[in-house]
């Protein structure tokens, strides 16, 4: 991150308180203000999260016991993904616990796309494949204005994508805003950051983006409208997480 990106992502820092090296549509690959609750086990170098939710009174809707037990009980917030095992194509809802009632829907169900090539549980570089799990999503960005998320936010150039996708549809404004999926990366950076903690050959750059008409090489891609509207409902405080993948392992 150039020095002029990296002094507003931690003005934005500390106002809230994808594929390879850059971002999923190409061939490239934050945090919730201050360090995780002494009660999270967030781990810091991208894998899933491991927890077991005694606090939650309902289960997530499509999410089985195996799943649920990887939210937190510090996280209010969880974006669902989910589609067929072999699909790139998928529906996302977003789900907020209220106590006592539990987990209740906020927003969704939207379409959504996921890789050309489906979904696994061992991603690797250049599979074509969107990884299956729990993580964290805490950091924003994009080559446009923050849209009024409240998680920290790194407006840079370098979210341009001037490619064309798998059915020759142009990607350029698919990165105008993104959300981090902390799958192989570290929390509490720009999701430019090309450091990948598991290694390269585990891939990186997992992102939440804008839709461009076509499937990702291992991202979640939403519409416009619905991208701008999960920004501007995730809320860092919550400790928000994704959890996605074939809807037959999220029953698991």
């Amino acid at each position: 991150m150039r020095p002029r990106a990296r002094s507003r992502y931690w003005r934005t820092l500390a106002s809230a308180g994808c594929l390879l090296l850059l971002g999923c549509a190409s061939t490239h690959t934050a945090p919730a203000p201050g360090p995780p609750a002494a009660s999270s086990r967030v781990p810091s170098d991208g894998r899933p999260l491991h927890h077991t939710d005694a606090g939650a009174a309902l289960r997530i809707p499509g999410l089985g016991p195996a799943t649920q037990a990887q939210i937190g009980p510090e996280t209010q917030q969880a974006f669902v993904v989910t589609g067929k095992a072999g699909s790139d194509t998928a529906t996302a809802v977003l789900y907020t616990r209220k106590h006592p009632a539990g987990w209740q829907r906020t927003a969704g169900p939207w379409r959504a796309r996921n890789a050309v090539l489906g979904w696994t549980g061992a991603h690797r570089s250049g599979d074509l494949r969107t990884p299956i799990g729990v993580f964290r999503i805490g950091d924003a960005g994009g080559l446009l204005p923050n849209p009024g998320t409240r998680l920290p936010y790194d407006q840079d150039e370098e979210f341009d994508e001037p490619g064309v996708g798998y059915y020759g549809e142009s990607l350029a404004g698919s990165f105008d805003h993104v959300v981090a999926i902390d799958y192989n990366r570290r929390s509490g950076v720009s999701p430019l950051d090309k450091v990948r903690p598991l290694g390269l050959e585990k891939g990186g750059g997992v992102w939440i983006h804008v839709d461009h008409g076509g499937p990702t090489k291992g991202c979640i891609a939403l519409p416009r409208p619905q991208m701008s509207q999960l920004l501007r409902h995730l809320d860092p405080q919550q400790r928000p997480v994704i959890a996605m993948g074939p809807a037959a392992e999220l029953r698991r």
